[in-house]
């Protein structure tokens, strides 16, 4: 279980980020060599701090076709994970489309020349919207209410396609609110979770968008590495869609109650008025699924997995 990509080459796309970077960790500890390509705009390579040495860098986009194409040649996997985030998607949808669909299209495009042993595509609980049921399962009717939501599932349409068509191995994994340490809250673009630990470290009022009754499903960062890595090796996930979350639906304003109660913060939160991105009004994912085809279940509940962020967020230089 140590060594799954011994010797194996690698490439993650947006390698750089919150949730590559956390990929990027544990693929070399398991004896990968990897590649990484991100072009800096949610990116950071603080981030990959302490791994001197033990991955390659190529600075640049996967909107450019022919990077792309020379970084997936000889590589034995691909995790696509680079993409423009919600907040990002929403203020520039045609920068959101040349990099969701666009970029996800030349990974792929790259893929069927070179044939790597499996892309693993990353995408987002956003595709469902609204949901008519609760928990919700892979197979649910897609709502797509976001520019992001449109381009994720757009790049999951892409990478079916390419699997039917040109026999190009993937599989696909939708996130749903992953959190946990090295999400930056300097990072303007960083989720919620790291944003109302910013504010109860220094004692000031975390502020809440809407009423705070809408709920979502909080993954905690390993877990979600460990979901999408068996996503990759697994036979039984190939042409696959993945839900990764913990089947856990919890309320904003529980989330800043304990987060406030971890931080020994009395300060009641603020109500704002609702942001355009916040038109998600209950989410929590059915993960029978991939429990049952890759054996996966989430191992990290809320409380502790805020009690890992917060030890490691305290050890950050100090903000004013």
């Amino acid at each position: 279980m140590n060594n799954r990509f011994d010797g194996k080459r690698v490439l993650v796309t947006g390698g750089a980020g919150f949730v590559g970077s956390n990929l990027v960790r544990k693929l070399i500890k398991e004896g990968a060599q990897v590649v990484i390509l991100d072009d800096f705009f949610t990116g950071n390579e603080e981030n990959l701090t302490g791994l001197d040495g033990h991955y390659e860098l190529v600075r640049g986009s996967v909107v450019d076709r022919e990077v792309v194409s020379k970084m997936v040649k000889g590589m034995n996997y691909v995790f696509h994970l680079a993409a423009r985030n919600i907040i990002a998607s929403t203020k520039n949808p045609y920068d959101d489309f040349q990099t969701n669909i666009g970029g996800t299209l030349n990974v792929l495009m790259a893929a069927r020349e070179f044939r790597p042993e499996r892309v693993v595509y990353t995408s987002s609980a956003s595709v469902y919207g609204n949901p008519m049921y609760l928990p919700i399962n892979e197979d649910d009717r897609i709502n797509l209410l976001t520019p992001y939501a449109v381009s994720k599932y757009g790049g999951e349409g892409y990478c079916q396609t390419f699997y039917e068509s040109y026999n190009v191995s993937v599989s696909v994994v939708r996130y749903s609110n992953v959190y946990g340490i090295g999400q930056d809250p300097c990072n303007p673009y960083c989720g919620v979770v790291a944003k109302f630990m910013d504010k109860a470290s220094r004692a000031l009022q975390i502020v809440i968008h809407g009423d705070g009754q809408q709920t979502r499903d909080y993954t905690y960062i390993d877990d979600a590495v460990e979901a999408t890595i068996l996503a990759c090796l697994s036979t039984k996930a190939e042409g696959e869609v993945f839900n990764v979350g913990t089947g856990i639906e919890t309320s904003v304003n529980t989330l800043a109650s304990d987060i406030l109660e971890l931080y020994q913060v009395d300060a009641k939160p603020k109500y704002v008025v609702h942001r355009d991105i916040d038109n998600i009004r209950r989410r929590v994912m059915n993960v029978e699924k991939i429990r049952r085809k890759l054996r996966w279940g989430s191992q990290v509940v809320l409380k502790d997995g805020l009690q890992r962020t917060m030890e490691w967020f305290n050890k950050l230089p100090a903000r004013q």
